[in-house]
C-alpha cells in the first residue's frame, strides 16, 4: 500500500508557518488515533512545534483526557461538531499549545450511532475563535483516516495563515 501522506509536502508547510509565526498544535484524535500528531512528527523541526497529542478512541477519555464535557457527549454522541469542537479545546488548553485540532468520526467499516462511514468532524480551535466542519470522506479505513489528516493540516494550514494575515 503506497502511504498518501508519504509526500508531506502540506505538513511540511503547516510546521514551517507554525515555526515562522513561534506558534504550537496540538491534537486530539479518536478515529486517526494518533496519524495526525505522528504526521506532523514526521517532519524534521517539528519539535519546535508540535506539544502533543491526545489519542482518545473510547468516548469516556474524550471527557477524561481531552475535557469534552459529558453532556456533550450524552446528547450529542461522540461523532459530532460539538465534540470536535471540544476536543480542539482540549487539545490546545491540556497541552498549552496556540492551535488545537480535533478529530473524531467513523472510519468504518459500521456506521456508528446513525452516522454512516466516512463521517468526520474536525474542529480547529485557535487565536480565531473555534470552527468545526463535517467531512464525508470515501473509501476504506485507511483511506479515511488519511483522508481526515490530510483535510486536518489544509484546514490547519489555511487557519495559521487566515490568521496571521487579519
Amino acid at each position: 500500500m503506497t502511504d498518501p501522506l508519504a509526500d508531506g509536502t502540506e505538513a511540511a508547510e503547516l510546521v514551517s508557518t507554525l515555526t515562522a509565526r513561534g506558534q504550537t498544535v496540538a491534537t486530539a484524535e479518536s478515529l486517526t488515533a494518533g496519524l495526525l500528531s505522528a504526521t506532523i512528527a514526521g517532519i524534521p523541526g517539528a519539535s519546535v512545534v508540535l506539544r502533543g497529542g491526545l489519542v482518545v478512541y473510547a468516548t469516556d477519555l474524550k471527557a477524561a483526557l481531552a475535557g469534552v464535557d459529558p453532556r456533550v457527549l450524552g446528547s450529542d454522541g461522540p461523532v459530532a461538531a460539538s465534540t470536535a469542537r471540544a476536543l480542539a479545546v482540549g487539545a490546545s488548553e491540556r497541552c498549552g499549545a496556540d492551535w488545537g485540532v480535533g478529530l473524531t468520526g467513523v472510519a468504518g467499516p459500521d456506521s456508528q450511532d446513525g452516522h454512516p462511514v466516512g463521517t468526520v468532524y474536525l474542529g480547529i480551535a485557535g487565536p480565531d475563535g473555534v470552527s468545526a466542519d463535517r467531512l464525508e470522506l470515501a473509501g476504506d479505513r485507511w483511506a479515511i483516516r488519511s483522508g481526515a489528516v490530510r483535510s486536518a493540516v489544509s484546514a490547519l494550514l489555511v487557519r495559521v495563515r487566515t490568521a496571521a494575515a487579519g
